[in-house]
């Protein structure tokens, strides 16, 4: 009874296990997503994200109609004066005028504030990115793990079924006498205990496939297209070819780049803040008791106005006629001493951030040759286990043969080579970990010369 109980048991749980593995298998009429699918999608199924990027146009049609401050600045003023008097003639007067202000020169001062805004966007662009990179790399990631954990789960239950296999040719011996029925038992306790560690790989299967479908914005995980392929290798370049490469696309000396663009603006712009600048001024108006208007009149002038830390002012020149009899001319000056002392730290404060940043810079690209160096050896001994593993499963699977050969000699029990199948599947497990481990420091090379996921081989191949 207790022999039937845990066949009945084995072969529920057998058909239910292989039932999830069917449903697990992509459906190859339907192409599925890819890696960079995935990524794809993880970057458009985040809200946050698009906030962002919804902030960087806005951003941009800004800094495009900060154009303006090179243009003409137009006013329109119009005004009615009434004064009714007891002791001399009542006024009633009525004034429109235009007035025309045009920046002539003023050092360079606004290019040079449009450059330092241009700069914050590339860095804030940069950063935007920075955070996509590492959305989609969530995605990739997750993608990998379901593949790890449907490949290790077909290897098991793969193993419960040749497991299975042995345990029913076994009950066929107890029940002719050839072995004791213990040897039954203790192959029972094999089988379930293989069963109980599907049982696990099947919840964090299902939790892995859950996680992914998250990332993806998804309610149900689509076809997955991409597979492990544990005899995939790619040949890399040399590090100093690929070198000058690594500095123009990685995406960490981009942001410092656009750092260093900024702060270049910035002592620049502190160096130019004294410089005077220059504005033309002008302006035509109508006016008159009555409509229609009679009157007529204009004028034209210049401003210097300029600021610095211990001297600020302004000089200001006009001219202008109010037909038929009336000239006007007017001169104008300011001057205020040490408006702002603690500005005159400002030009060296700004130098001495822009050598700080430099030294960042010349760090950072001695990091990334190190690192561009670690990481192709880190992808070299990798892909070498690997390999290992490959060799390793090849005399696994030697040796299973042997025990198949050695069981029907007589010299193992049925128990051994069941054992000898179970250290198979830890080989072929262990194949699976190394192939993905080496998937894992192809996709870090991938991020660190900003390429899309997958496409580390066809970069390879390109050199």
């Amino acid at each position: 009874m207790i022999f039937k109980s845990l066949r009945g048991k084995q072969f529920f749980l057998f058909s239910l296990f292989v039932l999830k593995l069917t449903l697990l298998q992509p459906l190859f009429s339907s192409p599925g997503i890819t890696f960079a699918d995935a990524a794809r999608m993880a970057v458009e199924s985040s809200w946050e994200l698009q906030y962002e990027y919804d902030v960087r146009i806005l951003q941009e049609g800004a800094w495009t109609w900060g154009l303006r401050s090179y243009f003409p600045r137009l006013s329109i003023l119009a005004s009615e004066d009434d004064r009714v008097s007891e002791v001399s003639t009542d006024s009633f007067m009525k004034n429109y005028s235009i007035n025309v202000e045009q920046l002539l020169w003023d050092g360079g001062r606004i290019s040079l504030s449009r450059k330092m805004e241009r700069a914050e966007l590339d860095l804030a662009g940069s950063r935007l990115r920075q955070a996509a990179s590492d959305i989609s790399e969530a995605a990739v990631s997750a993608y990998r793990n379901v593949l790890h954990g449907r490949m290790v789960l077909e290897i098991q239950i793969n193993t419960l079924e040749s497991l299975n296999e042995q345990l029913r040719i076994l009950e066929r011996e107890v029940e002719l006498g050839l072995v004791r029925p213990t040897a039954l038992i203790e192959a029972g306790i094999t089988v379930a205990v293989q069963e109980l560690e599907i049982f696990s790989l099947v919840m964090d299967l299902e939790e892995a496939e859950w996680r992914l479908a998250e990332k993806l914005g998804l309610d149900k995980l689509p076809v997955l297209s991409e597979l492990i392929d544990t005899q995939r290798s790619i040949t890399l370049p040399r590090p100093e070819i690929l070198r000058p490469m690594v500095e123009y696309r990685n995406p960490d000396l981009e942001v410092l780049r656009h750092s260093l663009a900024r702060r270049q603006a910035e002592v620049r712009a502190a160096s130019r803040s004294w410089v005077p600048s220059l504005r033309m001024t002008g302006s035509f108006g109508i006016s008159g008791r009555q409509y229609p208007l009679s009157r007529y009149n204009w004028s034209l002038g210049l401003n210097i106005d300029f600021s610095a830390p211990w001297l600020s002012g302004s000089f200001g020149a006009s001219a202008g006629w109010d037909p038929p009899f009336d000239r006007n001319a007017r001169l104008q000056q300011t001057l205020n001493p040490a408006p702002d002392p603690a500005g005159s730290f400002s030009p060296r404060m700004a130098r001495l951030a822009l050598a700080h940043e430099r030294a960042r810079y010349d760090n950072a690209l001695t990091e990334v040759h190190n690192t561009l160096e670690r990481l192709l050896n880190l992808y070299s001994m990798l892909d070498r286990k690997r390999l290992l593993a490959i060799e390793a499963l090849e005399l696994e699977d030697e040796r299973y043969r042997l025990a198949n050969l050695r069981l029907s000699l007589g010299e193992i029990t049925r128990i051994e080579l069941m054992e000898i199948r179970l250290d198979y599947a830890k080989r072929e497990a262990s194949l699976v970990e190394a192939a993905v481990m080496v998937l894992q420091a192809e996709r870090e090379l991938e991020r660190f010369l900003d390429l899309e996921p997958g496409g580390l081989s066809l970069f390879a191949e390109g050199i």
